[in-house]
């Protein structure tokens, strides 16, 4: 099923930016059974734009089933899932950006209280405005010095980590 998610996706995406033209990517990861989470990453122009794309979504032939579908700015890979997740837990208000909303699911979805329908929800993983509700200073992106990258990088096997 892996490859016919990856090959869905990818069918998708260009029918998707036909009537969204703000859309820039979209993954449906495997650890969402495909069906049950679409990402999708946008170039937002207004406010509330990223529920717009939540709704198109919803909107759009077999993704209407989708039970979850999380938005992130343009210059996020929505395919990178760590990157994902740490928009979605470092961006999100969940009073301010989430959404719940009833409507048609897979059949495959076994969750819901009833077949084929039930609740999804949306999540806003995009930074948020001041027009949307965020009075505060949204900080700037951080970002590694290349110089003490490449440092690192050449040192990196001296360091004898677990991981890398």
């Amino acid at each position: 099923d892996y490859w016919l998610g990856h090959a869905t996706e990818r069918i998708f995406l260009p029918l998707l930016r036909m009537v969204q033209p703000e859309v820039v990517d979209c993954h449906m990861p495997a650890e969402g059974v495909f069906h049950n989470c679409v990402i999708v990453s946008m170039r937002k122009r207004y406010p509330g734009h990223a529920a717009k794309v939540m709704f198109a979504v919803w909107s759009t032939m077999q993704l209407s089933t989708a039970k979850v579908v999380v938005v992130v700015d343009a210059d996020i890979d929505p395919h990178d899932l760590s990157e994902v997740a740490f928009r979605a837990l470092s961006n999100v208000d969940p009073r301010r950006d989430t959404m719940i909303v009833d409507g048609p699911l897979d059949v495959l979805d076994h969750s819901s209280p009833t077949a084929r329908f039930g609740a999804k929800m949306g999540i806003d993983a995009t930074r948020t405005w001041p027009d949307e509700g965020h009075t505060r200073v949204w900080p700037d992106e951080l970002a590694m010095d290349p110089a003490v990258k490449a440092r690192v990088d050449s040192r990196w096997a001296e360091f004898a980590l677990p991981f890398g």
